[in-house]
């Protein structure tokens, strides 16, 4: 994909799959959901959560945004990105009221929900995306 058009799928899609490495050193892969800042994929979760105890032992993760769902559809993203665990109340909470807004669930789900969590922010060492829609154009559906 090209940047404009990364860029416009990562707006139009809801959920990553994130991927850490778990204790047993297998991969841990949890959905998140997130916004865009800058280029960075920003997430909240738990502040107890696996995730969170992997991040802190090994602070980087794997990301997936995907859609699609015939061969011909499928699009996406993988980042291998660092993270940084953010715990300043007023940074998860800023968050929070932004992934609130995206997600349609209120100002007082993120005021509520800011004292348990921590705000997430990945910085991308590596992209890859695809794009089959752009080599079916032009093609009949086929099975």
């Amino acid at each position: 994909m090209s940047p404009e058009g990364l860029a416009t799928f990562l707006e139009e899609e809801r959920t990553m799959t994130c991927a850490t490495f778990g204790p047993r050193g297998f991969p841990h892969l949890m959905p998140l959901w997130y916004v865009v800042r800058d280029g960075e994929l920003w997430a909240w979760t738990y502040a107890k959560s696996q995730k969170v105890r992997n991040l802190e032992r090994d602070p980087r993760a794997t990301l997936q945004v995907e859609a699609g769902e015939r061969y011909e559809e499928l699009r996406g993203a993988m980042f291998e990105a660092d993270v940084t665990i953010h715990r300043d109340l007023d940074t998860v909470l800023a968050l929070g009221m932004e992934l609130m807004t995206r997600y349609g669930q209120g100002e007082r789900t993120a005021r509520t929900q800011a004292p348990k969590r921590v705000a997430l922010q990945f910085r991308p060492t590596h992209i890859a995306s695809w794009d089959h829609r752009l080599f079916s154009i032009g093609r009949g559906a086929s099975s």
